[in-house]
């Protein structure tokens, strides 16, 4: 059975978990997920909680594009809220790819740390160090940063080969296993088909051995399909059912831990979960 260590709590993956998005922001890609500041983040954060989630994922800087954030901003607004929420009954997850930041939420009392950015040796040995969960996402480039899609002869194949590499060097680090996730990275350097394609053949990650963290929530390929063409994909605020149907299809692949907005998507992971698992 997979399980997944985050520095003294082991969650048991027998069943699929859900973890609720927290934005620190004003400016992440879903309106509805917009905590301005740290005091309605914990507010969000502890419904979340009470709707069932089982663990957070909060994050200060937006996955999109844009200019750089410096440590001391990110921290203004994410290490507060994750003091807040430290107390509330389930794991709290830093989304940052800043070590430093990554550090202080720690202190804070974060359990685990969600990095968009593929990770860095200077992360891994704070992982190592601390014994923290580590979410280990596939990116090609830095993460903020626009740039075309790039064309793979086996998208599949060629990200679990990366993933091989990468968890191989955090093994040399001193990471262990257990305390590694995998993220595909759904929408990151991937085009709507790719996305699709690694939808279709989630299950071919699970031979890593590794509990399979699925981000999916309103990305952006849900908008294109409903809409029938990228260029005109529906907005994020229009994707909630769409969600409903990749989360039910993430479950039976074989996603472990799906990273979700709503209380319909938590559901769906929940039936889905019984039904495949029970």
């Amino acid at each position: 059975m997979v399980e997944w260590r985050l520095r003294d709590l082991t969650l048991d993956l027998a069943r699929p978990v859900g973890a609720g998005i927290v934005n620190v922001t004003v400016d992440s890609m879903f309106a509805g997920a917009r905590s301005g500041t740290p005091e309605q983040a914990i507010a969000d954060g502890l419904r979340l909680v009470e709707a069932g989630f089982d663990m957070l994922d909060v994050g200060a800087v937006a996955a999109r594009s844009g200019p750089p954030v410096g440590v001391e901003d990110e921290c203004a607004a994410l290490v507060p809220a994750i003091e807040g929420m430290a107390a509330a009954g389930v794991p709290i997850s830093a989304d940052t790819f800043q070590v430093e930041t990554a550090r202080r939420a720690l202190e804070a009392g974060a359990a685990c740390v969600n990095d968009i950015s593929g990770g860095c040796d200077e992360m891994f040995e704070l992982v190592a160090a601390t014994g923290c969960g580590y979410v280990l996402m596939h990116i090609e480039g830095p993460p903020r940063v626009d740039r075309p899609w790039r064309e793979y002869d086996d998208v599949v194949d060629h990200m679990v080969a990366w993933f091989e590499a990468r968890v191989g060097r955090m093994r040399e680090l001193g990471v262990a296993d257990e305390q590694i996730a995998i993220d595909p990275g759904l929408d990151f350097d991937l085009s709507p088909e790719q996305d699709l394609e690694v939808m279709r053949r989630l299950a071919e990650f699970t031979a890593l051995g590794l509990p399979l963290y699925v981000s999916l929530s309103r990305k952006d390929f849900i908008g294109a399909v409903l809409a029938g063409s990228w260029e005109e994909r529906w907005p994020a605020g229009e994707r909630e059912w769409g969600t409903v149907a990749a989360t039910t299809l993430a479950v039976q692949a074989g996603g472990d831990i799906l990273r979700i907005h709503d209380r319909s998507s938590l559901q769906a992971m929940r039936l889905a979960g019984e039904v495949v698992r029970g």
